[in-house]
């Protein structure tokens, strides 16, 4: 899992030094869109990661959405190249599982991350959290702002504290109606130039959550990967990362499986749109060949700490 606190409180593991990873592992250039969760989950979430309050308190500490806005937002906008970062939050009494909002009153992206965190911090005070939580509108949302582009290569960060909902009354082996409405959404992405990365921030539990990318059906491509904050899917905080003497030096950095995924993602969508003068709708088996043996060693070994 990346631990978003492990990169903020390594001195000697600079901005530049990730934006140069990112460049040397060919990532040249991606679209940042942001989603928020504001469901309520977030108001007792936060109990062993951050202290017993609430993931939105506000103070002169940056809280979890905050640290996850800065850190991932300063390293993916600097390969954004226009800088203006559509924002978007969502799960809140306005929205609900059935739309999103714009951080901007006028429905413009902001201006940087740093236009997000401000943003961010005005928005807090006025929400209602509420629920439940589906992450379709989102994608939906990245979607259509990706066909407007023309189909320029963006990555979708969502930052949430919990699973998408699933009621008691779902019986195993069965989705709930957030649940395959997020997964048709997340197909339905495939068939376009755009990663989804989903930040998971509080105590979790997110081994449903593990599950369900695991077990999402054939897509063009594997656009959607979960990486969790606490470093723990059992509610605690315990690292991130296993570090023994059979770990890779290559992984020092927690940051190396995000840059491997949107290195994938992005050498994916460039294929996909050699492939064919239709666009980004229709994927060869080749091209799923080729996509497939450009993944990442970086990313193989992660996974296998991850899951160890």
């Amino acid at each position: 899992m990346l631990r978003l606190d492990y990169l903020s409180e390594r001195p000697n593991l600079p901005l530049l030094q990730v934006t140069d990873a990112l460049a040397q592992a060919g990532l040249e250039s991606s679209n940042l869109i942001v989603g928020i969760d504001f469901t309520k989950s977030n108001e007792w979430t936060g109990k062993f990661s951050f202290h017993g309050r609430s993931l939105y308190h506000i103070s002169n500490t940056p809280n979890p959405y905050e640290q996850a806005i800065s850190i991932i937002g300063r390293t993916l906008s600097k390969f954004d190249e226009d800088n203006l970062i559509p924002c978007f939050g969502f799960g809140d009494a306005s929205t609900h599982d059935q739309d999103v909002f714009y951080f901007s009153p006028d429905e413009k992206p902001c201006n940087g991350f740093e236009e997000a965190l401000d943003r961010y911090r005005e928005l807090v005070p006025h929400l209602r959290l509420a629920g439940p939580t589906s992450f379709a509108p989102i994608i939906e949302m990245a979607m259509t702002i990706v066909e407007q582009s023309g189909g320029q290569y963006h990555v979708l960060l969502i930052i949430a504290d919990g699973q998408v909902t699933r009621s008691v009354d779902t019986a195993s082996g069965q989705l709930s109606s957030q649940e395959q409405k997020t997964v048709d959404a997340i197909v339905k992405a495939s068939e376009l130039p755009l990663s989804i990365v989903l930040v998971g921030v509080g105590d979790g539990p997110w081994d449903m959550m593990k599950e369900f990318d695991d077990n999402i059906p054939a897509r063009a491509f594997d656009n959607f990967q979960l990486f969790s904050s606490s470093g723990s899917s059992d509610g605690g905080a315990g690292p991130a990362l296993r570090r023994s003497s059979s770990v890779s030096s290559k992984v020092e950095n927690p940051v190396q499986g995000l840059i491997a995924y949107c290195k994938r993602s992005q050498q994916l969508a460039f294929v996909r749109k050699s492939a064919s003068d239709a666009g980004f709708r229709f994927l060869s088996s080749s091209a799923s060949r080729i996509a497939a043996e450009s993944e990442s060693d970086d990313l193989d070994e992660l996974t296998e700490i991850c899951r160890g």
